[in-house]
């Protein structure tokens, strides 16, 4: 495996699977470019070495092949607007078009293929089965799916000289783009700068944090986060929930929710964190009072109330004053601080001073000299929607990669790059 700081680029043609999976509107334009700028540093160390560029990349979850929603010709003019220069663009993946287009490829020049997920073969997977599909039918076309996966990454294997990793966001996955075209390039294989800071600043926390720790979870699900609180409570010093979750652990304890969201069939789950925790002397911090709603609308009336006593009609939806004032006290004496989802329905103004007062805590502690990561993407959202991205240590472009890599997972798109 090669850094990418000491490959010798001259003349050799990288594709680059990037990670474009960027929100558009519904004229098909980019609404946060976030990603495709993670991604220029990396393309813009190849061509400087003199090289040049093939990218790959998915966009959403196309149910049909093609679809012009999903097309990634869309984005091509941001590219070319960050990147300062011309971008060809391959109508397809795999077809004499893109061949050619990358056979004649000079140094110094790019090109976008379109979307992987056009293609099956990209996560393996069977589609056009019929309802009623037996066992046996679903078992032949995954057969034939893998059998034509082999085909599909030697194609796209066949364009280049070097392979590069740089979507961290789909490392979880065990896709063509993302794990099987690494065999063709043994010797010439490598993580660009995204994947190449995303591990170390992961890394970096789970494995040498600067104490006390503290990990902020936040989302409406217990059951979505019970692993990552799992993991982290082997690692961490103090654990701060927020979010819908807090209904559940509050109702576990016999508290009063009102219409709030809740699984209470994660009460037994609820009761085990919180009876971990006291044994193994993790601080499990939660706000005593919510912002309470009595309808999921930027028109319903609010009030205050306990957390754990909530009239019924009535909804938490954000943190209250003395929750706000707890979490800022709390982060603001931590050296290392992981944030994964957001504390409130932030993504509604009137319900988002919660995530807000806890993302101004974090950019206060990072100033004092504490480590900060912003991860999974909500947080991220959250993060840029408060315009503090640049007041913390890392935002991470990963989601499910992130939660999956601190849990402890094989990611196979890190693994091969590494094997």
């Amino acid at each position: 495996m090669f850094k990418i700081d000491s490959y010798d680029f001259k003349g050799k043609r990288a594709i680059i699977r990037v990670d474009f999976n960027v929100p558009l509107d519904d004229e098909g334009r980019v609404t946060d470019d976030t990603r495709i700028r993670a991604a220029i540093p990396t393309i813009e160390k190849v061509l400087s070495g003199g090289g040049s560029v093939i990218l790959m990349s998915h966009l959403g979850r196309p149910k049909k092949n093609p679809d012009p929603k999903y097309s990634l010709r869309q984005i091509v003019p941001d590219i070319e607007r960050l990147l300062g220069r011309k971008v060809l663009f391959a109508g397809d993946c795999t077809g004499d078009e893109a061949a050619r287009m990358a056979r004649d490829l000079k140094p110094g020049e790019v090109m976008l293929l379109e979307n992987l997920r056009f293609y099956a073969e990209e996560e393996g997977k069977p589609r056009g089965l019929a309802d009623d599909a037996d066992d046996a039918e679903k078992a032949e076309a995954k057969k034939a799916v893998k059998a034509s996966q082999k085909e599909f990454v030697k194609r796209l294997a066949s364009y280049a000289d070097c392979y590069i990793n740089d979507a961290f966001g789909t490392a979880h996955r065990a896709h063509a783009s993302t794990a099987f075209i690494a065999d063709y390039f043994p010797e010439d294989k490598m993580f660009g700068y995204v994947m190449e800071n995303e591990l170390k600043a992961i890394e970096g926390v789970m494995q040498h944090p600067q104490r006390p720790f503290c990990a902020i979870i936040g989302g409406s699900k217990v059951s979505t986060k019970i692993s990552i609180i799992e993991k982290l409570m082997e690692k961490v010093d103090s654990i701060v929930i927020g979010g819908g979750m807090t209904y559940t652990f509050a109702a576990a304890q016999g508290g009063r929710i009102g219409n709030s969201i809740c699984e209470p069939e994660m009460f037994p789950v609820a009761l085990d964190i919180l009876a971990k925790a006291k044994e193994k002397g993790i601080e499990l911090v939660m706000s005593p009072d919510a912002l309470v709603a009595d309808a999921f609308s930027a028109d319903a009336r609010t009030a205050t109330a306990p957390s754990d006593d909530i009239p019924d009609g009535w909804q938490g939806v954000d943190i209250g004053e003395e929750g706000k004032r707890r979490f800022r006290e709390h982060i603001l004496g931590c050296r290392t601080i992981l944030w994964n989802g957001p504390v409130g329905v932030f993504e509604i103004d009137k319900f988002a001073s919660g995530s807000k007062a806890v993302a101004e805590a974090i950019a206060e502690a990072t100033a004092a000299g504490a480590f900060s990561l912003i991860g999974g993407g909500d947080s991220v959202a959250c993060i840029n929607k408060f315009g503090l991205a640049d007041k913390v240590s890392y935002v991470s472009t990963g989601g499910g990669a992130l939660l999956e890599y601190i849990e402890g997972k094989e990611l196979p798109g890190v693994a091969a790059i590494r094997k």
